[in-house]
């Protein structure tokens, strides 16, 4: 096997000695690979972020919520948030109890809300309406709301979740009427939270967001926790040394803040954060296989089988994702050169990775999507009726262990239901 450019994964020890050409020929392409000491790693790297006593990491599932995937950071201690009754139903699978599962519901049924409240876990609303719905559902009950901190930050639009152009979270010149209806329903509120945005790489708004933040608690008394949100970035552009977020400064901003408030509010209170994507991203790529090379006028194209029903992130936000090319034969490339990385959807948006200057790539090599493990899988399709790919796990002992079965024809007809029956 031929490394023909592998600078991060080599960098990371991602594959430990084991072939990715032989993973791709042994489980198929494309393929999920994870690694399991990195994201032991991350998940160690949150926990440590801050010396404040009362604080906990929730693992924000909706990134990546594999049931072996959730259990590796049931283990690592921390805690959950869940965004759907199925977030709610996985996790619980994987060992997390009621009380270690924050459910940050958005414009949520009747019916979901009253399934969220019947497993027992902690509620967060993030309207006037929502928080009506929870007090009728659960009169007394405790709640947490979710407030705009009036400040934004992410890598694309349609991921920046606060400030003055998003759907969500109370504004918080509805306090009074928040008061309104807490007192209307004898409800009680343990806590309230936020959450900015995707990908920050700069804490600066992250920090003057917390402060915002810690306004609006202070009109609230006897909260039991503080929710800080989460979109804390990693560097997608690694083969260029982009450098990484900047944890200890961040968590000395962070520190600063939560003591001053807790001497402040009189109580030390807890406060939690809610990473999904600096937890899982850094720790999964995908493999897949180039089918096909070809020209049109003056751009070359390697094709293959990662289109955008395996990794949407890219056709969804213009996203960046590096790439490694591993070969079996011994082949040389005898040249660098601009080549688009296409998939097989038939869209012409299924772009992988455009215009790269990467070694000669051919036919029959394994390429390799960098930092895929978050908003990867979870986002999958069967766009094209294509088969959703398999999942597997590089354990700290090397073993590779299949989590995920790849997809059957025989799924695209589960749940289908033909005319012939009637």
């Amino acid at each position: 096997m031929q490394k023909v450019y592998s600078k991060v994964t080599d960098s990371l020890n991602f594959f430990q000695g084991i072939d990715p050409t032989e993973l791709a020929a042994k489980y198929g392409t494309p393929l999920y690979v994870y690694n399991e000491r990195i994201l032991r790693q991350r998940c160690r790297d949150l926990k440590n972020l801050v010396k404040y006593p009362n604080f906990v990491v929730d693992y924000s599932a909706k990134a990546n919520s594999n049931l072996a995937f959730l259990e590796i950071v049931k283990s690592e201690g921390l805690e959950v948030d869940a965004m759907s009754p199925g977030e709610i139903y996985i996790e619980r699978l994987a060992g997390f109890e009621p009380k270690e599962i924050f459910y940050i519901c958005n414009n949520v049924s009747e019916d979901e809300m009253k399934y969220a409240i019947d497993a027992g876990v902690v509620i967060s609303v993030d309207s006037l309406s929502q928080l009506e719905q929870y007090g009728r559902l659960n009169p007394g009950g405790d709640v947490a709301i979710r407030f705009n901190p009036g400040v934004g930050a992410g890598h694309h639009e349609k991921v920046v979740t606060a400030g003055k152009k998003t759907k969500f979270a109370v504004d918080p010149e509805f306090i009074p009427q928040v008061k309104d209806i807490l007192k209307k329903y004898n409800l009680n509120l343990v806590g309230i939270n936020q959450h900015i945005g995707s990908l920050f790489m700069d804490g600066t708004a992250f920090v003057k967001s917390i402060g915002n933040l810690l306004e609006i608690a202070k009109q609230f008394k006897g909260l039991k926790f503080i929710d800080m949100g989460g979109g804390f970035g990693i560097p997608y552009k690694k083969e260029f040394d982009e450098p990484a977020l900047d944890l200890k400064d961040l968590g000395s901003k962070i520190d600063e803040a939560l003591f001053k408030f807790s001497k402040e509010y009189g109580s030390e209170v807890t406060f939690r954060i809610e990473p999904g994507r600096y937890i899982s991203a850094e720790c999964g790529v995908i493999l897949g296989t180039v089918h096909a090379i070809k020209y049109n006028h003056s751009h070359k194209f390697a094709g293959t089988d990662i289109g955008f029903n395996v990794l949407q992130r890219p056709i969804m936000y213009d996203s960046y994702h590096g790439i490694e090319v591993f070969r079996k034969s011994d082949k040389k490339s005898e040249k660098n050169e601009d080549i688009t990385i296409v998939g097989n959807i038939c869209e012409s948006g299924d772009i992988l990775a455009k215009d790269r200057n990467l070694p000669e790539i051919f036919e029959g090599d394994t390429l390799c999507v960098l930092d895929a493990g978050a908003y990867g899988f979870s986002m999958a399709s069967n766009y094209n009726n294509r088969l959703r790919p398999a999942e597997v796990l590089i354990r700290e002992n090397n073993d590779v262990v299949l989590i995920r079965e790849r997809d059957e024809l025989a799924d695209i007809r589960r749940h289908q239901i033909s005319l012939k029956k009637y």
